[in-house]
């Protein structure tokens, strides 16, 4: 894990800054104290958020208005604040873990694809897998993601065209299991830090969003969800969502909790926000949580074969 302390010291020199607000995702934050006592010995003003990030879309505004600059670690550079520092955190892992990928892939053309921790390694990637016979390529996606391979959870613009297989490289299934709903392509996956290959399907994913869908059909009441996040807010898709029916309003809110929810009593929301809120966390709300196409297919403007995966606009 490589966070570049010195080189950070030496930039907020040049900015002739004194005051500087630090953010962290969850992973990083046991991280904070050290980077903050640095700075302090360096001769600045550390303001430490203890706030929840979920990512380069989730700006702490509070920290970065009581500071100088706000550096924000862990993710690629999103808003075009220029008040806002992005500090991406890279995480090497051992190149030779793509000799247990080659015996899955069934084409000698493959995208690669990988997210914010892992693109230093896309380039040493390409070359390593082109040495092995395999026509790698990798792309930008868009503006949300400005590093050749990277994908987020909400913009999967890197793994589209070209090659019929995509490797993904990174922990976890969110990522893998969204660029094969996106792209509709064959996806191997592999975890650099436990050296474990599978490949990923959007099967098991859309059986538990089309039972999702199903619980919410009879819903007497459905919220519309609005983060006021500048990095989440989709306030137009949040106005086309409440005009789809009378049932529902548009709730606004910066953090969307089970428990911010389970006070307003409506029997469904309809999630703008973070689509990991729909996803990934759908199991910590009481009622249904859909996504803006899963509620279109339960308002009938759209047919189930028409499920898409809820992403941003680059």
């Amino acid at each position: 894990m490589d966070i570049q302390i010195d080189g950070l010291i030496e930039h907020l020199r040049r900015r002739g800054v004194r005051r500087v607000g630090l953010q962290f995702p969850e992973g990083l934050k046991r991280k904070a104290y050290g980077l903050a006592v640095s700075l302090k010995r360096a001769g600045f003003e550390p303001l430490v958020s203890g706030n929840p990030c979920y990512g380069a879309c989730d700006i702490d505004h509070e920290t970065l208005a009581m500071s100088d600059i706000l550096v924000h670690f862990g993710h690629a550079p999103l808003c075009g604040n220029d008040r806002v520092l992005f500090e991406p955190v890279f995480i090497a892992f051992d190149i030779r873990l793509l000799d247990r990928v080659i015996p899955w892939l069934k084409d000698k053309r493959v995208r690669v694809t990988t997210t914010v921790q892992h693109v230093q390694m896309v380039h040493e990637v390409l070359r390593y897998l082109k040495e092995q016979g395999i026509d790698a390529t990798a792309s930008v996606g868009g503006s949300r993601t400005p590093y050749p391979g990277q994908v987020l959870g909400c913009s999967f613009g890197a793994a589209r065209g070209g090659s019929d297989e995509i490797l993904f490289i990174g922990s976890g299934l969110f990522h893998p299991t969204g660029i094969a709903i996106a792209t509709g392509k064959r996806v191997i996956a592999l975890d650099p830090l436990t050296g474990e290959v599978r490949e990923v399907s959007g099967e098991r994913f859309l059986r538990r969003r089309h039972a999702m869908i199903e619980r919410a059909k009879g819903a007497g009441s459905v919220g519309i969800l609005l983060s006021t996040k500048p990095g989440q807010k989709r306030l137009e898709l949040a106005r086309r969502m409440a005009a789809l029916t009378e049932r529902a309003v548009v709730v606004v809110m910066e953090e969307v909790t089970p428990e911010g929810l389970l006070n307003l009593g409506l029997d469904c929301y309809v999630n703008t926000a973070c689509p990991r809120l729909a996803y990934d966390d759908s199991i910590r709300f009481a009622v249904p949580v859909l996504s803006p196409p899963e509620f279109e297919i339960l308002c009938g403007v759209r047919g189930w074969q028409e499920y898409q995966i809820d992403e941003f606009c680059q």
